[in-house]
């Protein structure tokens, strides 16, 4: 799945295009400085219109939240069944990375907006999503240095998402980049079994 797959790629119904403009709205302006009504207005809608959708701001962000990232708990729940070889890490690595470049404006939203995902539901979910994923890469049976290496993997495809997104490069490739190097840290981890 390439990065170009996120919300401007999917289906073109009402509650999609309300998902995607507010998410533009929030990246231009700000989640707090949005209203209801410029996001009905950025659609060329009525407020009821929008309402019979979404009753809020948070509405759409949860529900945004819930479609993004149901590849991630579907993740979760396969590797939980997995016995916690470096293979099944390397294909956690593998597939959480693909789900952040499909949710890629979400996932930025979050980075962007920190302050207002903590005092969101969806803030306590996805701790708890990036805990649950830490935990199905650590190894706590390895040297403190490896289990360092497993949980940098992760959180190098944050910053492969995250912070390297203004290098002069195809986000794709930055992708495979973070991926690579991922993946090169979670082998290392567990060079020694």
């Amino acid at each position: 799945m390439s990065s170009s797959s996120g919300p401007q790629q999917r289906r073109g119904d009402t509650r999609q295009r309300i998902q995607d403009v507010a998410l533009e709205l929030f990246a231009e302006q700000g989640y707090e400085k949005t209203s209801l009504r410029e996001i009905a207005e950025r659609l060329e809608v009525t407020k009821a219109a929008l309402y019979y959708h979404f009753k809020t701001k948070e509405d759409i962000i949860i529900s945004l939240f819930d479609d993004l990232t149901g590849p991630v708990d579907e993740l979760i729940e396969w590797a939980q069944e997995q016995p916690k070889t470096l293979e099944m890490k390397r294909e956690v690595l593998r597939r959480y990375s693909e789900a952040m470049a499909a949710g890629a404006s979400l996932f930025r939203f979050m980075q962007e907006n920190q302050a207002t995902m903590r005092e969101l539901s969806i803030g306590e979910t996805m701790k708890r999503r990036l805990f649950l994923l830490v935990g199905l890469l650590q190894a706590a049976d390895r040297p403190l240095e490896d289990q360092v290496r497993c949980v940098s993997a992760l959180f190098t495809l944050h910053a492969g998402m995250m912070f390297l997104q203004h290098v002069e490069a195809d986000p794709e490739e930055t992708r495979q980049a973070a991926l690579t190097i991922a993946m090169d840290l979670i082998t290392q981890a567990h060079s020694h079994e």
